[in-house]
């Protein structure tokens, strides 16, 4: 051993090198080799960390497989819980029919003024922001499965069916139809 070499600072304890001790040919001491020992691999010891190896690859691979399920059953419930919601928004507006008939009838009147305007008003727009749309309008080309005809009149003025009149508008939510729109229906008359 050897002494201090006079750099370190006052009040600090001074550093000695080590150089009695002896090291095998790896370079640790030899109680330091004792604990590594154990831990040199032999021929068997590589098979086991091949088989290990092996296995956490696959172990790995599996779980990455449970993983993708997974994602795919989170967005099945999404899915599944908007389809539920949007039904569900579709039955209560499906109720409200009605009302909206009502107004349309009291409109048709001149009744809708006043307060009442208003009312009528904030529950439009309301049912709009839910997402609710009226259709039916005269002039629309007919679509059987939008509009219901009530009757049908033949006519050489217009080349194929069209809505000439509104009874009850239809109404949709979306992709729900609510109900189909009632209305009279103009078409060209049927070839001889």
């Amino acid at each position: 051993m050897t002494g201090p070499t006079g750099t370190h600072r006052p009040g600090e304890r001074a550093l000695t090198v080590v150089r009695d001790r002896p090291q095998n040919a790896v370079g640790l001491e030899p109680r330091r080799r004792a604990e590594v020992e154990p831990f040199r691999q032999t021929g068997a010891a590589r098979d086991d960390t091949d088989a290990l190896r092996a296995r956490l690859r696959d172990q790995a691979a599996e779980l990455r497989q449970m993983k993708d399920e997974y994602d795919g059953y989170r967005q099945r419930v999404r899915r599944e819980r908007r389809s539920v919601g949007g039904v569900a928004v579709a039955n209560v507006l499906t109720g409200l029919l009605p009302v909206l008939d009502a107004i349309d009838e009291a409109r048709r009147h001149d009744d809708v003024t006043g307060g009442f305007q208003q009312v009528v008003d904030l529950l439009e727009s309301q049912l709009t922001a839910l997402g609710l749309e009226s259709f039916g309008a005269p002039g629309e080309p007919f679509d059987p499965a939008r509009h219901e005809a009530v009757s049908y009149h033949c006519t050489d003025q217009v080349e194929r069916p069209t809505c000439s009149a509104v009874l009850r508008a239809g109404y949709r939510v979306g992709e729900h139809l609510l109900r189909p729109a009632e209305v009279e229906v103009t078409g060209p008359p049927a070839p001889p």
